[in-house]
Parts: C-alpha cells; sequence; structure tokens
C-alpha cells in the first residue's frame, strides 16, 4: 500500500512543455500535468471531470491557460476551479467557481516534477514538517537537470520495487556485466550506517573494490547512499583532488506506485565532471541495461508470487528491507496519531558477502 502525505516523483519536467496535457497514475489515482499558460509553472489535477468522469487529459489547454473537458466544454484551472460552463444561459443562477477538482501540490526541483500525495484533498505539505518539500540533492543547486532519466515501469507493487533497490546482495547475479560485478567477484564487506530524515544513510566510504566503473575516475573517491520514504535513493560520489575543486556525481532513483500491481522507477543521473561527458552517449543505453536486469528479476519473482509464499529477511543483508518496513509502519502510526514522525533505524555496522 502506498503511503500518504509525501512527495513523489512524477515525470522528468522535460516531458512536460508548455502547451501539452500529461496524464500519470500514481498511487491508484488518475492525474493530469499541464504547465500554467502565463508562469510556465508545473500544475497536478484529479484527472477526472466532476460533471460526467471523462479524463481532462483528453481534453485541451484552452486559450486563457484552462483544462476544457472534450465532453461538454467544462473548464478549470489550474488550482482546480472550474471557470466556465457552457450549458448555462445567463439567467441561471450557478456560479461555475462552486465546483472544484482536487489540486495537488507540485514542486519542480532538478528538473524533475514531484507530487505531494496528501491522505485528505484539502492536505498541504507546508503543515507536514516531516515532509515539507521533495528531497533535496547533495552538492548541486535546485535549477540543476539531469543528463539523463531513465524510466522503467515494473510489475510489482511498491514494496518489492524498494526491497530490490535497497538490496546490497544480488548485484554480482543480477548486474553481471564486465563493467559492473560478476559472481567470482564476490567478497565480505561492512558499512557503517545511520538514521536519516525519513530513512537512513549508508554513510560515506570508498567504493567496493570489485565495483569496475568506479575504476575510470582518478582522486579520492567516496560515495554516500541515503535513502528516504516512500521510495528514494539518492547516491552521491565525490572525488577530490589536492589543489582542485570537488567533483560529484549523484545518482537518484525513485519508485512511483502506479497501482497495486505496478510501479514506475525513474533514475536520474547528474554530474559535474568533465570526463564524464564523454561517456554521455552510452550511459542511456548502460542506465537502460541496468534497470532492465532489475525488472527482469522481478518478473520472475511475479511468477513465484503467484502462490502466495511466505518470504524471509535474513541478517545483515536484509536489514535494509527490515528498516523500511519498520519507517513504513511508523510513518503510517505517526500520521494517524497526529504527532512527529519517530526514525525507528539505529546506527549501525552491517556486514554481508557481495
Amino acid at each position: 500500500m502506498a503511503l500518504s502525505d509525501l512527495w513523489y516523483m512524477a515525470l522528468p519536467a522535460r516531458n512536460l512543455p508548455r502547451g501539452r496535457l500529461v496524464h500519470r497514475r500514481l498511487a491508484d489515482q488518475p492525474i493530469v500535468f499541464g504547465r500554467d499558460a502565463a508562469t510556465g509553472k508545473a500544475f497536478a489535477l484529479r484527472d477526472l471531470c466532476p460533471h460526467r468522469a471523462v479524463p481532462l487529459s483528453r481534453g485541451r489547454l484552452a486559450e486563457d491557460g484552462t483544462i476544457e473537458c472534450p465532453y461538454h466544454g467544462w473548464r478549470f484551472a489550474s488550482d482546480g476551479r472550474c471557470t466556465v460552463i457552457p450549458s448555462l444561459v445567463p439567467e441561471q443562477d450557478f456560479g461555475p467557481e462552486r465546483i472544484r477538482v482536487r489540486a495537488y501540490p507540485v514542486r519542480e526541483r532538478h528538473g524533475l516534477i514531484w507530487v505531494y500525495m496528501g491522505a485528505r484533498p484539502d492536505a498541504l505539505p507546508a503543515s507536514n514538517a516531516d515532509a515539507p518539500e521533495p528531497p533535496a540533492l547533495p552538492a548541486l543547486p535546485d535549477s540543476a537537470l539531469p543528463r539523463h532519466v531513465e524510466s522503467m515501469l515494473f510489475p510489482c507493487g511498491i514494496d518489492h520495487a524498494v526491497i530490490g533497490l535497497m538490496d546490497p546482495a544480488h548485484g554480482p547475479f543480477v548486474h553481471r556485466a564486465w563493467w559492473w560485478r560478476a559472481p567470482k567477484t564476490i567478497h565480505p564487506k561492512q558499512k557503517a550506517f545511520a538514521p536519516s530524515p525519513l530513512g537512513f544513510t549508508m554513510v560515506r566510504h570508498k567504493p567496493s573494490a570489485n565495483s569496475a566503473a568506479y575504476k575510470i575516475l582518478s582522486g579520492e573517491v567516496s560515495t554516500e547512499i541515503a535513502f528516504r520514504l516512500p521510495g528514494v535513493r539518492i547516491e552521491h560520489v565525490q572525488m577530490d583532488r589536492p589543489g582542485k575543486r570537488a567533483e560529484h556525481f549523484v545518482g537518484l532513483t525513485a519508485v512511483t506506485p502506479v497501482d497495486e500491481r505496478q510501479t514506475m522507477v525513474h533514475h536520474a543521473i547528474y554530474w559535474t565532471w568533465p570526463v564524464l561527458n564523454l561517456l554521455k552517449p552510452v550511459l542511456p543505453r548502460f542506465a537502460r541495461t541496468f534497470l532492465g536486469q532489475d525488472r527482469g528479476v522481478v518478473e520472475m519473482q511475479a511468477e513465484g508470487l503467484r502462490d502466495n509464499p511466505d518470504l524471509m529477511l535474513i541478517n545483515d543483508a536484509d536489514v535494509q528491507a527490515k528498516w523500511y518496513y519498520r519507517l513504513k509502519r511508523e510513518w503510517s502510526e505517526a500520521r494517524a496519531e497526529g504527532r512527529a514522525f519517530e526514525n525507528p533505524v539505529d546506527a549501525r555496522v552491517l556486514r554481508w558477502q557481495s
């Protein structure tokens, strides 16, 4: 089940040009995205006309910047207010502004569009001290744009997608490649973890020796990986060289539920290293391959899940998955009880082989 009162990534900002309406289904809710005609600011409305339930995304953006329903021409502003009902005659005392469709808070940050899925239609992020804004990326301004975004639909619910995302032991088996890892390179590892906002962080460390992709980088390389609810993983790789400014590579993976059986996984990458510009033509292929391998495993897993088996989580490789379930439970209980969220994650060192 998807959590409420949190920010979910909806789509890359470049996929929402002015003059276009985009439909997405998030957390089993139909949503239409557009841009304000005057300001270009992104907005989101429930994608159903309250008159006869036709999706507003099937309509058009009218000259005044409102969305016009294709059935009877009712128009809705970016804040959800109905502005025009063409069938009304002048003597009929019925103000269109009395009718509204749900408007969702939207933020455009780091070239990504985030939507706030409140438990109630009037829920606002400003009143939610635990999640007032979408996550920020380390070492990058809000205006930074991704060099590439890969989005892929996974045939599973959000929990299986998130657990696969944070699983530290599957790499040598699922992501077999000369440029990544292979089963013969498996060796013991240990990483320190600490609680962080809405989740936990694998504290900064040197990259694993069997991660071939890091070997092209010079200087002192370190990485930090943070996870936060509802399903966002941010990896920050930093390269330090004497007498030069630090360079950064940031990967953001956002897991967004479509419904109970489908999840959209977005992976956005950013960097400041000039040398990585040489790899830009091939990076989309690597990203697509990497995500595709994860999707392939989920497809295989779906076959077994049809028999509704009992599943197990072991220490220490699956402790992050255990934390995820505890975080979800605490978030739900805190919202239901009207209290502040209390992070249930404890600082510790985890050990596994991969």
